[in-house]
């Protein structure tokens, strides 16, 4: 069985990861977006990833990402873009909608998440069960 941070919740690569995101600098992650993600307890408990100032999540600690939650990605002016991906190999996007504010974006993630989908494995996307 898998290490469990504080909460019981994730596994300890989890936290650590937070960790890592959480101390990035500004110019690679927009902090108000970085700390109101973590301050979900849905997505807390996911597998962040920073890419080309995006916050995306993942159901497993270990490369290959899962690539089937929602992610958001950063719009001038201080605004969010949240996609969804189609398929679980990323072969396609659809917009879930834009927000103004970091917040905003993080609960349209959460209330986006799949059934199921429950707190990231520390292991590969193979070790996961299927969303529903």
């Amino acid at each position: 069985m898998a290490e469990k941070d504080i909460l019981g919740t994730a596994p300890a690569p989890v936290a650590a990861k937070w960790q890592v995101v959480r101390e990035m600098d500004a110019n690679l992650i927009d902090k108000a977006l970085v700390e109101a993600a973590y301050a979900n307890p849905a997505l807390r408990a996911l597998f962040p990833l920073v890419s080309h100032g995006s916050l995306q999540f993942s159901r497993c600690t270990r490369f290959p990402w899962s690539q089937d939650l929602p992610m958001i990605f950063p719009l001038f002016g201080g605004r969010f873009r949240v996609r969804q991906l189609h398929e679980p190999r990323g072969s396609g996007q659809e917009e879930v909608g834009e927000a103004d504010s970091a917040e905003e974006a993080v609960k349209l993630v959460a209330s986006h998440l799949p059934a199921g989908c429950g707190s990231a494995v520390d292991g590969t996307p193979d070790a996961l069960e299927p969303l529903s």
